[in-house]
This record gives C-alpha cells, sequence and structure tokens, in this order.
C-alpha cells in the first residue's frame, strides 16, 4: 500500500456531493483533507493553518454562474497568502473565468464533473509546483543572508606575538575538520574573526557563514529565529520561515554569547546539536541539518557548571576544541601592527590619507592596559582620525590615562572583576542609557542586564 502524502489540502465549495466525492477519492492519497461549504469561513481556516494546495468553487450562491464569488475568493486568498497554490473547479460554461482566474493567481483549474485520474493529476502537478515555489522561497531567504554576510567587511586577523601565532596554529590544524569549535576571550578580542577563519579554511568555505549574537535574541524568540516557525504559529507569523540552523544548513553556524542561554534553552539547542534536527515552531515535522558549529563566549564556562548555570553535557558538545583568545595587554607586540593597520583603514574611509601616528603615541598605546581590548583600540584611532586637523596624530590625541589604567590592571586581575569595572564605567559615562552603554561595551541589551543583574548593579 502506498504511503499517504503529508500535504495538506483545502476544499471549498458549496456542492456537498462534490466536498463528500473529492475526500472519499482523495483521501486514501493525502494525510489532511479539510473540507468547506462557507467561503467566509476562509479567512480564520488560512489563518490558522497553511495548505499546500486549496481548490476553489467559481459559485456559491444559489443558481450562480457568473464566477465573481470565485473571483472574489480567490484574491481573498492571496491578500492572505500572496504564495498560495489555488486551482479553480469550474464548469465547461465558465472556461474563460478559469482563464481569468488563472491571470489573477490560480495556478490551474479541474472541469466538473472531474475524471478521478485528472484531478489526482492536477493536483500532483500543483503540489510539486507548491514545492519548488518553497524550495525557491528558501534558497532566495539563504541567498539574501549570504550576501548581507558578504557584503560585511571583515579585518583580517593581525599579529606577530608569540600569543597570536599559537591561535593561528590551532585555527590550521582544526580548520580541514567538522570538529565544534569553543572560542574563548574577553569582550573585543575577536572572536568572530577567528570563527570566521576557521570557516574560510574548511572544507565548507564555499558554503554559507551563519552568525548568531544569542546576548541579542530575547528567551521568547530564541526557538523562532533559531529553528524557524510555520505560519501562524504565533500573532506575528505571517509566513513560513526557515530559522537560522535551516538556513546554515551545509556551512558554518556561530554562535556567539552562548554562555547568556538561560538553563532551559540550552537542553532546546543541546537536542538539537545531538540530533541535527530541528522543528519549526508551530510544526511538528523533523528537518534534518548539516552545520559546522562554532560557539563563543567570554564567560567562564567551566565555573559556571560548578555553579549550575550552565550544562556539563552542553559543553562537552560545543567544545570538541577549546582556542582562548589572549586580551590585547597580553600581545603588546601587537599594537604598532594593529594601530598601522587602523591608521590606514581610517585615513582611507575618512579621506585623510597621509597621517601618520606618531612614536610617543604608540609607546603611550602600549602602556595602556586596554580593558575593551582591539574593539576599544579601534575605535580610539577611529576617533583620533576623525579629529585629526594635521596629518600627525601624537599622544595627546588619544583620551587614555596610561598610568591610572595600569594601576587599576596592577590591583586587581580578577577578570570578573574587570568586567564588573567595565559595566559601571560604561553606564556611569552614558548616565544610564543601557542602549549607548551595551553598544560601547559590545554587549546586546539583554547581555547587559543579565551581567547588571549579576554584579547587582
Amino acid at each position: 500500500m502506498n504511503q499517504k502524502r503529508k500535504d495538506k489540502i483545502l476544499i471549498i465549495d458549496d456542492d456537498k456531493d462534490i466536498l463528500l466525492t473529492s475526500k472519499v477519492v482523495l483521501k486514501h492519497l493525502f494525510d489532511f483533507i479539510r473540507t468547506e461549504s462557507d467561503p467566509f469561513k476562509l479567512q480564520q481556516i488560512l489563518r490558522e493553518d497553511d495548505y499546500d494546495v486549496i481548490l476553489l468553487d467559481m459559485n456559491f450562491s444559489t443558481g450562480a454562474t457568473s464566477g465573481k464569488e470565485g473571483i472574489y475568493w480567490l484574491k481573498e486568498i492571496l491578500k492572505i497568502n500572496p504564495h498560495g497554490n489555488v486551482i479553480m473547479i469550474t464548469a465547461y460554461a465558465e472556461l474563460n473565468l478559469a482563464v481569468e482566474a488563472m491571470k489573477i493567481g490560480a495556478i490551474d483549474f479541474v472541469i466538473k464533473p472531474w475524471d478521478n485520474e485528472k484531478l489526482i493529476a492536477t493536483l500532483n502537478a500543483a503540489l510539486r509546483l507548491s514545492k519548488s515555489k518553497k524550495e525557491i522561497r528558501e534558497l532566495k531567504s539563504k541567498q539574501k543572508t549570504l550576501k548581507e554576510e558578504i557584503n560585511k567587511s571583515y579585518s583580517e586577523m593581525i599579529g606577530e606575538s608569540g600569543a597570536i601565532k599559537s591561535v593561528f596554529e590551532s585555527i590550521k590544524k582544526i580548520s580541514k575538520t567538522n570538529a565544534n569549535v569553543l572560542i574563548l576571550g574577553e569582550n573585543g578580542t575577536g572572536k568572530e574573526l577567528i570563527a570566521r577563519a576557521i570557516h574560510k579554511n574548511s572544507l565548507r568555505s564555499d558554503q554559507i557563514f551563519v552568525n548568531v549574537d544569542l546576548g541579542a535574541i530575547s528567551e521568547t524568540l530564541f526557538e523562532s529565529e533559531l529553528f524557524g516557525h510555520k505560519k501562524g504559529s504565533f500573532t506575528d507569523a505571517s509566513n513560513d520561515r526557515a530559522g537560522r540552523f535551516e538556513i546554515a544548513s551545509g556551512g558554518t553556524i556561530f554562535l556567539d554569547e552562548i554562555g547568556n542561554l538561560s538553563f532551559p534553552l540550552q537542553a532546546k539547542l543541546l537536542s538539537v546539536l545531538e540530533n541535527r534536527k530541528i522543528i519549526r515552531l508551530g510544526d511538528n515535522e523533523e528537518i534534518p541539518i548539516d552545520i559546522r558549529l562554532i560557539s563563543a563566549t567570554n564567560m567562564p564556562l567551566h565555573k559556571m557548571i560548578e555553579e549550575n548555570s550552565f550544562r556539563q553535557d552542553l559543553l562537552y558538545r560545543i567544545n570538541t576544541v577549546e582556542i582562548t583568545l589572549p586580551p590585547l595587554r597580553e600581545r603588546k607586540e601587537d599594537i604598532p601592527l594593529l594601530v598601522d593597520f587602523f591608521a590606514k583603514k581610517y585615513s582611507e574611509k575618512y579621506q585623510k590619507k597621509g597621517i601618520r601616528i606618531s612614536k610617543d603615541a604608540i609607546r603611550k598605546l602600549s602602556r595602556y592596559q586596554w580593558p575593551g581590548n582591539i574593539r576599544e583600540l579601534k575605535h580610539l584611532i577611529e576617533r583620533a582620525i576623525i579629529m585629526c586637523e594635521g596629518n600627525k596624530i601624537s599622544s595627546n590625541d588619544f583620551l587614555i590615562n596610561s598610568e591610572e589604567n595600569e594601576n587599576l590592571i596592577k590591583s586587581n586581575l580578577n577578570i570578573e572583576e574587570l568586567e564588573k569595572n567595565a559595566v559601571k564605567t560604561a553606564l556611569k559615562k552614558h548616565n544610564g542609557n543601557l542602549s549607548k552603554a551595551a553598544k560601547e561595551l559590545g554587549l546586546g541589551r539583554t547581555t547587559l542586564y543579565r551581567k547588571m543583574n549579576k554584579y547587582d548593579l
């Protein structure tokens, strides 16, 4: 016996005999067939569920033959679902109206009384078209994401220090594998650059790289964003949508700020990583995924496991290989190279070519302890280039206090204390404006909330 197809069919006709006959003919072939005689229930029906093909009669009023009602309801269906696949049910005398309906957006028509084999053939053709249209929409969604990623400007990693060379060696060793990678490091150290370098040198380099900032995704949107949703699964779900995992299938997915996930969300993520299948929100069909996983965090995951705030089994799943990025204060010999790189970049951007940074300025920058790491250095150079009036930038053009900062670092090297001080400083600098403070720190607002709660700020 042939297995039933999972496609959903909706039939709307005021003739109860037509509805009964069509259901009897099709119920052995399709899992889900809904029949309805009242077209005024269409809007509610289509908002409750998504149908692969809709069979729609041309007339509903007693004695009506104009076909205007069918045309009207066809337009209503396409307003709700512009991608809807509608087959018109018509009589021989209404063939010209069926042609008009196809110009509006119907994909085919069947003439009643119909031949059962002809009906099934027409439905199967419509379902193939439906599947093709769906695949094209999903491909366009992937292409859009890929184009956005390609159009972003990402600097190459720069450095000659022993600390960063060790990172480069790790990248070379693991890139050609499919091993899951966990990148640890403070904010602003360049964790995303490392993830992109691994992808660029991997066997998936010609496939998509999808970056997900978990710190910026609320708990309520987590499943929809990562696993996708079906139309009608929640208030604003007007169409089916692929999630980040589905879009990344075949390529690499980078989960930044993974340490910020709550325990329930960690469990959902773990299930997906173990089974390599996702289920869209509002659906029950499993979709297989093929991804290379790279994760990153600035949080002490091993300590969090001891505190029961991070799952040990999830850590085992995500860190087949661990890479720890050194903070900028531990690779100060790279500062002149980074300064030169950013100075050239922003001189070109702001059309101020020929600007040079004095040796005393570089000495001052080298003495500074960089709590914001490379991100802070980059912003400082950009600001100096913008404000520079001549062609030379001196130490006075950099508004940092190297001695005060060095004393602070010497007095307390605890990472959490440094982070707490950075959050306090950002909040004070921006007079409590959370959006501006989060941006300054390179965090999402959700992540900043968690850190404020963690440090009782």
